[in-house]
């Protein structure tokens, strides 16, 4: 009996651990700043780093604000389209009315790429 407890522990434990994994959203919520880009010509990089730096995206509960360089903040709602993994793809809903959507992943290493119009990736670190 307690061979089978000892062997079984593990698994268990396992299993537990894998329930009690936080969610995509669960891991999106608090303050995301811009930290490099990806994805761009090089002769824009340097333009592009600085933009990048001045981002920063606000997850709380459904809501996201989102400050750019020399643009006034914006809020709206957001929603999770589709989850796969740590990528998601995500609608964001304008105050105003209309909708951008976007696709942003969660990595192993606890950055946020968010893929732009174009192909540029945003990366950013939780604050």
């Amino acid at each position: 009996m307690r061979v089978r407890a000892a062997l079984l522990a593990p698994i268990v434990i396992g299993l537990f651990s894998f329930g009690c994994g936080k969610s995509p959203r669960d891991r999106l919520q608090g303050t995301w700043v811009g930290e490099s880009v990806r994805q761009v010509h090089p002769s824009q990089t340097p333009r592009a780093d600085g933009w990048v730096k001045g981002t920063r995206v606000e997850f709380a509960g459904n809501k996201v604000t989102v400050a750019i360089p020399t643009e006034s903040a914006r809020s709206g709602t957001y929603r999770l389209a589709k989850v796969d993994g740590n990528d998601m793809d995500m609608v964001f809903k304008r105050p105003e009315g209309g909708e951008d959507k976007s696709h942003m992943a969660l990595t192993n290493d606890g950055k946020l790429v968010w893929t732009l119009g174009g192909g540029a990736e945003l990366v950013m670190t939780k604050q």
